[in-house]
């Protein structure tokens, strides 16, 4: 097998040569040696010349076709071979271009970037020397701040008199002062924008030009601004005039301030004294809450102990004529003057109205039966809802219209909050005479 290479493609292909005379000399010697192997081996046995003949020509056939197949084995794997380490140097030979071909791009590239830094470094340069121009231009109008700055001293000399004279001129001063600074850090911004701004330099020299030649002007001008000086002093010693008359007002006005302040301070402590009245009465009504409470606690107990010794003796209508807590009449005028029956609050009203008939006859319920459970479930079945789901139900209600919950959920069994007891008695009365 040999090795050809096409310069044109660049592609390499693998061909079988010739045999070589070595291969042949190999293959006689193999079929001399089966040939003697054989006929000695067939003629050892019986001596027959022409049988052991026979045998080694067979032998010989025998060793030359197997030797044949081998071969063609072997050629057909050789091929096999070859065809993959052919398509493995065409995929090599593909890599090798692509990776030619990335190598000039990246080459390109490099001679981009070479040619873009070379123009960065001539940007920079000309950077640099504008930069130089503005640090330059920066010094003269230091100078020229100088200038200015020496003549303002002079200036606050000649009018020192003036601002010992008044101490609201100093403020003006002051907050001329303070304008200044303003206006110096506005300056510290602009130059910092300068260096920004760099294509807006030229227009910024002619107007240094134009400005040079303002300065020239008022130069010029210089005599009829003293003259306006003049004046302005004259405007000056007017206004402090004016001032002193304002003065005068604020005086007044700081006169009449005092008078309502002080008529404020009489009212405040008017109302502090209403308001430890009030409080003082607060007082007198916790006390009289807290012996209500007890009167009852004391009623309580005396009914109960009235029951435990008459249960055996009354007979089962008394019973159910019993009031349950007959001092009602005496105790509810201590704290129900608000909560009458027939005056019921607002929300109480718009509670009534939101809640369907099912729920009402659920606080029904609740009020009238010590176990309502039963009818609770029976009301929750004919509603296709759950009691537990109902209670809820009607506390949601109740928190959105009078903003509390009328109904306890951490007993075993459901209970009317005692403080609005009350209102829900009249709430029920109310809707009875209502569907009556």
């Amino acid at each position: 097998m040999t090795l050809i290479t096409n310069n044109s493609n660049n592609l390499t292909t693998i061909k079988p040569r010739k045999m070589q005379p070595t291969i042949v000399s190999h293959q006689v010697v193999l079929g001399i040696a089966a040939f003697s192997i054989s006929f000695g081996l067939s003629l050892v046995p019986n001596w027959d010349f022409s049988k052991a003949f026979l045998a080694g020509i067979i032998t010989v056939l025998a060793t030359y076709s197997a030797a044949f197949l081998v071969d063609k084995r072997r050629r057909s794997d050789e091929l096999r071979m070859i065809g993959s380490l052919q398509r493995r140097i065409r995929d090599v030979e593909g890599l090798k271009s692509r990776i030619l071909r990335e190598i000039q791009q990246l080459e390109e590239y490099r001679n981009l970037l070479y040619t873009e830094t070379q123009q960065l470094e001539n940007q920079i340069g000309d950077c640099r020397s504008q930069r130089d121009s503005l640090h330059r231009d920066i010094g003269k109008f230091a100078a020229q701040k100088k200038q200015i700055e020496s003549e303002v001293y002079n200036l606050k000399n000649e009018f020192q008199h003036l601002e010992n004279s008044n101490i609201e001129l100093n403020n003006s001063c002051n907050n001329l002062i303070a304008e200044k600074r303003r206006l110096e850090l506005n300056c510290h911004a602009s130059r910092a924008e300068i260096h920004q701004i760099q294509p807006q330099i030229d227009t910024f020299k002619q107007q240094k030009k134009e400005l040079e030649n303002d300065v020239i002007l008022l130069e010029r001008l210089k005599p009829q601004l003293e003259e306006k000086l003049y004046e302005l002093r004259i405007e000056v010693q007017n206004q402090e005039l004016k001032i002193a008359k304002q003065n005068d007002l604020l005086l007044q006005t700081n006169i009449t301030r005092n008078n309502l302040e002080n008529t404020l301070k009489s009212l405040q402590t008017k109302t502090l004294g209403q308001q430890s009245e009030i409080n003082q009465l607060q007082n007198q009504i916790s006390l009289l809450q807290d012996e209500r409470d007890l009167l009852q606690n004391q009623v309580w107990e005396l009914l109960q102990q009235v029951e435990t010794i008459n249960s055996e003796t009354l007979p089962d209508n008394e019973e159910s004529h019993l009031e349950l807590f007959p001092f009602d009449e005496l105790l509810e005028p201590l704290d129900t003057k608000d909560h009458h029956p027939d005056n019921l609050p607002t929300e109480w009203h718009n509670l009534l109205e939101h809640l369907p008939a099912y729920e009402i006859q659920v606080l029904k319920a609740i009020l009238e039966q010590d176990n309502p459970k039963a009818t609770i479930k029976q009301i929750a079945e004919a509603n296709i809802t759950m009691p537990n789901l109902l209670i809820d139900a009607i506390n949601e209600i109740a928190s959105n219209t009078i903003g509390e919950l009328i109904i306890e959920t951490n007993t075993e069994i459901p209970e009317i909050v005692e403080e609005h007891l009350l209102n829900v008695k009249t709430m029920i009365n109310k809707y009875a005479e209502i569907s009556n």
